[in-house]
């Protein structure tokens, strides 16, 4: 009997078969999209940034998680120039903090190997050179050795001191919404 259940054991990543195992999530930067969306009262400003790199390693059967998602603070893109060099130099300061850093430490609720999930990623989310406790709604699709992720999160960046952009005319949200498009490879090390 116990020789039959060690037979099992030993089978079961022979054939494929899911196990709880450390998975490595590899973003591609080419087809992950990052995009903003600031409000004011007369128009809604829509945006992208670029991400420069992107890995996450996680164990599904615990939760943990490690690594780092990195956007390039200054490849921020609205549509207009001289808006987006405001952003740049006034609020995001981005030559003095060019990178925008989230780091997870661990996923809320299960991830399915194979197909969809809902599930919290949280981890500390670094901008403009203050790290900041963050859970990010994610719905993952896992199919084969690809993931797609939808991402969604606010960032209240005056509450986190950066500059409010606002005039005396123009009257912008203190709260950028932020989603995330990923498409990642998987490693299973």
């Amino acid at each position: 009997m116990k020789r039959n259940i060690l037979v099992v054991l030993f089978a079961i990543p022979l054939l494929g078969l899911p196990c709880a195992a450390q998975m490595q999530v590899a973003l591609d930067p080419a087809s992950t999209a990052v995009t903003f969306t600031l409000q004011d009262p007369l128009h809604t400003v829509h945006g992208t940034f670029k991400l420069k790199r992107g890995t996450i390693q996680f164990d599904p059967a615990s939760g943990t998680a490690s690594g780092e998602l990195a956007v390039d603070a200054a490849s921020g893109d609205s549509g207009s120039k001289g808006r987006d060099e405001r952003m740049n130099k006034n609020v995001l300061e981005s030559g003095k903090y060019p990178e925008i850093v989230f780091k997870p430490d661990h996923v809320e609720g299960n991830v399915a190997l194979d197909g969809d999930s809902e599930v919290k990623l949280h981890g500390m989310f670094n901008i403009h050179g203050a790290d900041h406790e963050i859970s990010m709604a994610v719905k993952t699709h896992f199919a084969g050795d690809t993931l797609t992720a939808e991402i969604a999160f606010p960032v209240p960046y005056v509450k986190w001191g950066m500059k409010n952009p606002s005039t005396f005319i123009l009257r912008v949200s203190q709260t950028v919404e932020i989603e995330i498009h990923a498409v990642a490879s998987i490693y299973k090390p």
